[in-house]
């Protein structure tokens, strides 16, 4: 069998309740739901941080991004690169393997932007972009340097900008608040995911499954992260808001994408994963008004070193290897896309490449094991605090959430509950057993002081050897 295409989508901030083939119950995300009955559903996935950089790091390169430059917070739309020079990549390793390689949507690893002291943010739009996607395996690349709520507002397309942002955006809404910025003439928040679906289905659809060795396309989506914004037909479809909306756009893209296959008779041999880079981050309306919890039954959300910063959902189908309408309980991380994709394409990975990922193909594909492919996950929050899970126990370094400021949340109407507070009493330490407290309200740390010391010894040994994988 030839190897199969492969499109990672990557949505922005969806909770793992936030789909109807796990708990929402308030409205039906279709198509997803479709892609978990063609394949298999995980209940146990994990971005490796609660907030987008650093998950997107590992993602493409299956390392901790704490290893590095960046040990808490996000970049911005005119920062640097964060990815080293000679660093692999899920694409850069693919194309070694003879796939051609996409990136479409949300970037946010940094650019090297063509610097003007003169101009304004100190960036020359006219130049080319220098230390980006295409600079880190991708053979074509249309999309965004960071989040939508982030300027420069405008496409960018391999490494020139679509346009010149020349004209300042007001704040559509919050999120957007206090981020001046450019746009280009013409830009429309709303427009911007169905822009890259386009661009997905151009990409799919100029593909000779003939004359072609296979595809990677990384379709990473900008929703459902602010501004929630979804096209006019998506108004009031989801029942609880804005945001639910801007879910059931992604959810058809999904579907678009899953037709399109099909009619190109490429639907039995690609594998699609369908993911989030962490957790969600709610409209308050969602929960007080509608009943919609996006992180479902988990404490915390986006940022939070809790599992609802980092529980996401994860779907693959691969309707020739994955069994259809399968669960998984086994635990994963989203850095282990890097060792999978070396296990299907029967590769090796360099030991400088992929130090914290775990090839998962064996699990997908439904072949039993005695011991589990993933024994631990390291996990990261907004503040740089980490978190070690081991089998059912939680180790976390640190008090509270590590989230973001409570305060700063508070003032732009973002929900948020007391227990988020940190009080000075509060132990420097948390201790969960998660399968008989999923909330994480029992902190052990008193009950089981021979696991505390026992995870908090193997996180300073997994720190300092640099890697995870044997």
């Amino acid at each position: 069998m030839s190897q199969p295409n492969i499109i990672y989508i990557l949505t922005d901030d969806m909770g793992y309740g936030d789909l109807s083939c796990y708990t929402a119950q308030q409205y039906q995300t279709k198509h997803i739901d479709r892609l978990a009955d063609e394949g298999r559903l995980y209940t146990d996935a994990h971005s490796t941080s609660a907030v987008c950089t650093p998950s997107r790091y590992s993602i493409l390169t299956g390392r901790y991004c704490w290893r590095g430059p960046v040990k808490k917070g996000v970049l911005h739309g005119h920062d640097p690169s964060i990815l080293e020079p000679n660093r692999e990549t899920v694409a850069s390793y693919l194309k070694s393997y003879g796939y051609r390689t996409a990136c479409i949507g949300k970037w946010h690893l940094g650019l090297g932007w063509a610097k003007d002291q003169h101009a304004p943010h100190g960036v020359d739009y006219t130049l080319p972009i220098q230390d980006g996607p295409i600079d880190h395996g991708f053979d074509y690349f249309y999309g965004i340097s960071a989040s939508l709520d982030m300027p420069p507002y405008c496409f960018i397309e391999n490494d020139r900008t679509v346009g010149i942002p020349s004209v300042p955006k007001d704040p559509v809404d919050f999120s957007q608040e206090g981020r001046d910025g450019f746009m280009v003439p013409g830009w429309k928040d709303e427009d911007v995911n169905s822009t890259l679906t386009e661009k997905a289905l151009d990409f799919i659809k100029q593909h000779d499954t003939e004359k072609e060795d296979p595809f990677f396309l990384y379709l990473s989506l900008t929703g459902p992260h602010t501004p929630w914004l979804p096209k006019t037909e998506f108004h009031d479809q989801s029942g609880v808001g804005p945001r639910g909306d801007l879910i059931l756009e992604i959810d058809d893209t999904v579907g678009q994408i899953l037709s399109l296959l099909e009619e190109k008779n490429m639907r039995e041999n690609t594998m699609v994963i369908f993911t989030s880079d962490n957790g969600p981050d709610p409209c308050r309306e969602e929960m007080t008004s509608y009943g919609h919890m996006s992180t479902a039954q988990w404490r915390g959300q986006k940022a939070d070193i809790w599992e609802g910063g980092h529980r996401v959902p994860f779907i693959v189908s691969w309707p020739v290897r994955v069994p259809e309408g399968t669960v998984s309980h086994s635990l994963l991380s989203l850095s282990d896309l890097m060792a999978t994709c070396a296990a299907i394409v029967d590769g090796t990975l360099p030991q400088d490449a992929g130090e914290d990922s775990m090839s998962q193909l064996s699990e997908m594909t439904g072949q039993t094991s005695a011991e589990p492919l993933r024994e631990s996950i390291i996990l990261h929050s907004f503040e740089g605090m980490l978190s070690l899970r081991k089998g059912d126990w939680k180790y976390i370094r640190g008090a509270g959430g590590g989230g973001f400021d409570l305060r700063d949340r508070s003032r732009i109407g973002i929900p948020h509950t007391d227990d988020r507070v940190v009080k000075p009493d509060d132990p420097q330490e948390q201790l969960y057993q998660l399968v008989n407290d999923e909330e994480e309200r029992v902190n052990k740390i008193h009950d089981a002081p021979e696991k505390l010391l026992a995870l908090s010894q193997e996180l300073d040994e997994l720190i300092a050897a640099g890697r995870t994988r044997p």
